[in-house]
């Protein structure tokens, strides 16, 4: 049973016409009537390239079938973020992302009106993805209008399901795999890069009233959120880090298995960025573990080289297949 801690004993409601995508940019509002498929399409990939600087050195590596898809999948889950994350308002985030979820439903009974969910029907047709891998990341985003601290690292655990997990299994999908055993190796990696995320974020996370450090951790290890509060990363605060770096190194490589069971081309993309992952916990180990503060970050010159080792391994894989 999850033992999350919720601030809200009972959440505001609020128009969201007032509250909520007027917060936003303007062109998040579901409109009143449906673009083409063409200008859907045109909006995912312009979302996809003007909200994420790492997208389109990614798509670089992308069979050109997918980068469509992969854009629509993007636009969903940036703009689901968004709405969790960037509205400011408990009971208009929630409010907004039940339209959101009404505008899922609506594209799966093949009526949806926002460019997303247009754009996103023929990825859901085309792949035949579960309505349940895009409804989970809501459910997460909901649990962060309300939840804002984990007794157990069980309790963050079961965070991740669906927060992380869900995302590598979109993947999994537009590259042909459905089945369980990757989805579980899948799920090791992204619980393990959502972590990684966390322990960089501390104090990110912190100035938005979240601790997605496990409380259980804090008391083992002597360390108060008033330490956190005031960026106090003292010896009892970097050996709790050292232990929760070291457990997410763990997960990554309980997901390893995966690059061994997909197709090359995915397998290399895979391995940059669960590499990318690692990297940031080297960079945290780098900084003797005081992440409070001064947020560890990957060099540039070594994100340089993570690309160019995936550009290296894609060119290789073309070649093999030139020669065959």
């Amino acid at each position: 049973m999850n033992r999350m801690v919720s601030t809200h004993s009972q959440v505001a409601t609020a128009p969201a016409a007032s509250l909520g995508w007027s917060r936003l940019p303007a062109d998040y509002a579901i409109p009143a009537t449906a673009p083409s498929p063409e200008q859907a399409r045109e909006y995912c990939c312009r979302l996809a390239r003007s909200h994420y600087e790492n997208f389109s050195v990614a798509t670089w590596f992308l069979p050109g079938r997918l980068r469509q898809h992969f854009c629509n999948v993007y636009a969903y889950c940036r703009i689901s973020d968004d709405l969790g994350d960037e509205v400011g308002d408990t009971g208009a985030a929630l409010a907004l992302l039940n339209q959101w979820e009404a505008e899922l439903n609506a594209c799966y009974d093949g009526h949806p009106k926002h460019p997303v969910f247009v754009a996103l029907a023929e990825t859901v047709e085309t792949f035949n993805i579960p309505k349940q891998e895009f409804s989970d990341l809501l459910r997460a985003f909901r649990q962060d209008q309300t939840v804002t601290r984990y007794e157990s690292f069980d309790d963050l655990l079961g965070y991740c399901r669906y927060s992380a997990n869900p995302v590598g299994h979109l993947v999994l999908h537009l590259c042909g795999y459905s089945d369980a055993e990757r989805q579980q190796l899948s799920d090791f990696t992204c619980t393990a890069l959502q972590l990684a995320n966390f322990w960089q974020d501390l104090s990110v996370d912190y100035a938005k009233g979240r601790i997605y450090l496990p409380i259980e951790s804090l008391r083992r290890f002597g360390v108060s959120e008033d330490d956190i509060a005031s960026n106090r990363n003292t010896h009892a605060f970097r050996e709790m880090m050292k232990f929760e770096v070291e457990r997410a190194r763990q997960w990554f490589h309980r997901g390893l298995p995966l690059v061994e069971k997909v197709d090359r081309e995915l397998a290399i993309d895979l391995e940059l960025f669960s590499r990318g992952g690692q990297e940031i916990l080297n960079s945290i180990e780098r900084q003797k573990f005081a992440v409070l503060g001064q947020r560890p970050a990957i060099s540039k010159p070594r994100k340089l080289a993570l690309v160019a080792r995936a550009a290296l391994g894609k060119l290789l894989v073309k070649r093999r297949g030139q020669r065959i």
